[in-house]
């Protein structure tokens, strides 16, 4: 008797492939911009006029598209926490982390968010780890640690430093691994994308002010044009288009492997930094991004864990 051909995986469809390509090549650039706002102006003021762009734009998303802002009590709470978690303590503790370290090894930590997105899909979502995705993900693992060691032995920061940037990085991930599962959960898919990131951004924007504002005082400018030019990126392509992309990839395929994206972020910022800034690609970093790829294939054709 002919058994049916298996269900191809819906995380290698173009529906899911394109903008997961999408997102993480604007994020892979994103560490070479946040890097150059370091400076004059506090990070919590520079994380506010990120978002206060990216909520302006997905409201004027939300109204072109004409959806619905009765959202309720409950709507209005969960894009409210949700940006408290995405938009608030997660890019903080990132621009805080990148004071301390380098932009690579920020952006090679933050690929640690595979792991609490699994952990939390199977927890809150009973969502199962198949066996080709363990494997997956356990190559990509190794890939990171390989990158880890090389960022780690040529960032010039001390001890004490690299610690504290890979604290707030660890911050910053657990504050986006817990938004990533909000977004898979069946609360989330009741209300209108477009409504709930605008509110979410705009809220989150509000308490990165307040925040900015209580920790370091009035708000401070740079108008040198590459400032503004990265925060009108960072705010429109990095957040506005990425994050709506990515939020409807993890009710797709779930957060554990909508979370690869970030696996393969730091290779696409190594490349770039190979085109910008003169990096050098050591056996250890050809190594690392060689296993986080061929780990990412491995797991994206994984049938697990689908919503």
């Amino acid at each position: 008797m002919l058994q049916p051909p298996q269900a191809k995986p819906r995380s290698t469809t173009l529906s899911v492939l394109i903008p997961f390509g999408i997102v993480t090549l604007i994020w892979g650039s994103t560490w070479l911009v946040i890097r150059d706002q370091l400076g004059v102006v506090p990070p919590s003021w520079s994380v506010t006029y990120r978002f206060l762009v990216a909520g302006i734009c997905m409201t004027g998303w939300a109204l072109w598209k004409r959806e619905s802002w009765r959202l309720g009590a409950r709507g209005y709470g969960f894009a409210a926490l949700l940006g408290l978690l995405q938009f608030s303590g997660n890019f903080n503790f990132v621009y805080r982390a990148e004071q301390h370290v380098t932009s690579g090894l920020v952006s090679v930590v933050f690929a640690m968010l595979l792991i609490p997105n699994a952990l939390f899909g199977r927890v809150f979502l009973g969502q199962k780890l198949g066996r080709q995705l363990m494997i997956g993900s356990a190559i990509a693992m190794a890939g990171v640690i390989l990158l880890f060691v090389r960022e780690a032995r040529v960032d010039p920061h001390g001890p004490g430093q690299v610690l504290a940037g890979i604290g707030f990085t660890l911050c910053a991930i657990l504050c986006a691994s817990t938004a990533n599962v909000m977004q898979a959960t069946p609360t989330a898919a009741r209300y209108p994308m477009g409504t709930t990131v605008a509110v979410a951004m705009l809220v989150g924007a509000a308490i990165d002010a307040m925040f900015a504002y209580a920790t370091t005082g009035a708000p401070v400018i740079e108008h040198r044009p590459v400032y503004v030019l990265g925060i009108l990126y960072l705010g429109v392509f990095a957040s506005a288009l990425a994050f709506p992309l990515y939020f409807g990839v993890i009710r797709t395929i779930g957060p554990a492997k909508a979370a690869y994206s970030s696996v393969i972020v730091p290779v696409i910022a190594m490349m770039l930094s190979t085109l910008f800034e003169g990096y050098r690609w050591s056996g250890l970093a050809i190594g690392g991004a060689a296993l986080a790829a061929f780990g990412l294939v491995i797991a994206l054709r994984a049938r697990r864990p689908n919503r």
